[in-house]
């Protein structure tokens, strides 16, 4: 069986769960969020949304 997950969902569980069990405060996942929207709108953003989904890809063994 197989089961597609947006990776956003998957992120927000970690992010739910490093709050609820290892004590992260709310306020510091607020940041790193809003560091990530404004890294989006730079250079860097092909080069990680590159990476991101070749990561995906070795994950999920479709080497295309």
């Amino acid at each position: 069986m197989t089961v597609s997950l947006p990776l956003v969902f998957v992120l927000g569980l970690f992010a739910w769960g490093a709050v609820k069990f290892l004590g992260v405060r709310t306020w510091i996942v607020v940041v790193i969020a809003l560091f990530g929207f404004w890294l989006s709108h730079t250079f860097m953003a092909p080069a990680i949304e590159s990476g991101t989904r070749s990561g995906v890809d070795v994950v999920n063994g479709s080497h295309v």
